[in-house]
């Protein structure tokens, strides 16, 4: 039968035949899908990340520079398979099914050599300082957002160019660590995880230089968690300073000389100190003196003092120090960082300088986008974007990458990633009791020999 009006074709066959010119109109389109995380980030500010790559060319190449952003964002998601394998399943590929038949380990390897450091850092860096200070449901403290800094250490491959830019961890005499490492220094926001800031360097610089970095970016209102390795009256009075209504807490430093000025009540205190003439010769602009709030308060029978910038009149003691339990969030982070996403791998997998800074900022922006993705699920399903466990979050988002991967119509993308926000509510961590048991050192056994002069791994 000839049909020679389309009038006089059922609408289930119409369906059919829309379905399939969609489907010839999709077909000449690549076929690499991450829409999961590619819809929290505008496609300029990919493009702009991609025109920052190292190499630029004029061929058509089959992994241009933003699917090799998206080949190094992958590689955070499966840590323990060969990039091979990883574009493989994230179909990463520009001229069709990504295979050994079009894709090779080295071209790989030159795609990520093309696309260099900045792309990557530039993309953390621009999708931080969105997410990072979104505020969601009940996520505020008495009116100020909470953020936590710290930093966390890294290994990388032991190579003699590895090793000369990194450097090795401090030891008690002249051995090396196994490994070079690099430092990372973060701004977290402790109610949604969402990285907002963060810097990496060799071991060799410290802390504090690295976190003066981004003290400008804190946002006003808002209260920073500090560990006491971060004591310095320049950045603690720079964060204050810097923008109304911006405050820090961070816990006392033992053998600090003081004067009580006023007391508060009991266990809270008006101190003052003098700023150091070291600090004062690095910055001529710092004052002579200056005051600090202690709040005294005990853990388990233990005297636990903590200074901060919070005023008296404002919050009380009991509110100080409930708050800086939450400083914990940040070191929960790092531990999804390495755990989760890193499978504990003892190191990083690249092998050059350059690469290794791509791969960390890749491991990064990864950790924000399955951030976000909870974050917004959470909020779906009215619930605090904390208490969704990362590890099953991070499971079942990289378990939907490789099926949305294969799928040949975009067209589906909307309605998959309705269903996994709504799937996403098996993934809330349960508040359960846990019996308290102290830490024992269990003995440990291995038929290697074991070589007491080794530098202790960091």
């Amino acid at each position: 039968m000839r049909i020679r009006n389309l009038k006089q074709v059922p609408d289930f066959f119409m369906s059919l035949i829309e379905d399939l010119s969609a489907v010839l109109t999709i077909a000449e389109q690549p076929l690499s899908r991450l829409d999961v995380l590619t819809q929290h980030i505008p496609v300029d500010w990919i493009q702009s990340a991609a025109a920052l790559s190292a190499q630029a060319s004029i061929r058509r190449r089959r992994l241009p520079p933003d699917m090799a952003l998206w080949l190094v964002v992958g590689m955070a998601f499966f840590r323990g398979e060969p990039i091979i394998e990883v574009a493989r399943r994230l179909n990463i590929c520009a001229d069709g099914l990504a295979g050994e038949d079009l894709l090779a380990s080295s071209s790989l390897s030159q795609a990520r050599q093309r696309l260099g450091q900045p792309p990557v850092k530039w993309l953390f860096e621009r999708c931080a300082e969105r997410w990072g200070y979104e505020r969601y449901p009940d996520d505020q403290w008495h009116g100020l957002q909470v953020f936590a800094a710290d930093g966390a250490l890294f290994r990388t491959q032991d190579t003699p160019e590895l090793r000369a830019h990194f450097g090795s961890g401090n030891t008690s005499t002249n051995r090396q660590t196994p490994y070079p490492m690099l430092r990372l220094v973060a701004l977290m926001n402790t109610r949604s995880h969402i990285l907002a800031n963060a810097t990496i360097s060799p071991y060799r610089k410290g802390e504090i230089p690295m976190v003066t970095e981004f003290v400008a970016a804190i946002p006003s209102h808002s209260v920073t968690l500090l560990d006491k390795g971060f004591f310095s009256a320049d950045l603690l009075l720079g964060i204050q300073s810097g923008a109304p209504h911006r405050h820090w807490l961070i816990p006392e430093r033992k053998g600090l000389v003081y004067e009580e000025v006023l007391c508060h009540g009991e266990g809270d205190r008006l101190l003052q100190m003098k700023v150091s003439p070291q600090a004062r010769k690095k910055n001529p602009a710092l004052p002579l003196d200056w005051q600090v709030r202690a709040v005294t308060y005990e853990v388990q029978g233990r005297a636990k003092t903590v200074f901060t910038s919070l005023p008296a009149d404002q919050f009380s003691a009991e509110q100080v120090a409930t708050l800086y339990h939450e400083r914990w969030e940040i070191e929960l982070g790092f531990r999804d960082i390495k755990s989760a996403m890193q499978g504990n791998a003892m190191t990083l997998r690249s092998k050059t300088v350059e690469l290794v800074y791509q791969e960390l900022w890749g491991v990064l922006l990864g950790y924000n986008l399955i951030r976000r993705e909870a974050s917004q699920a959470a909020v779906a399903h009215q619930r605090a974007p904390s208490e969704i466990s990362f590890k099953f979050a991070c499971q079942f988002i990289a378990s939907q990458l490789v099926v949305m991967a294969g799928a040949l119509s975009p067209a589906h993308t909307p309605r998959r990633l309705a269903e996994l926000r709504g799937s996403m509510g098996c993934v809330f961590i349960e508040k359960r009791p846990r019996p308290s048991r102290p830490r024992t050192v269990k003995i440990s056994k291995t038929r290697f020999p074991v070589n007491r002069k080794a530098a202790p791994l960091k």
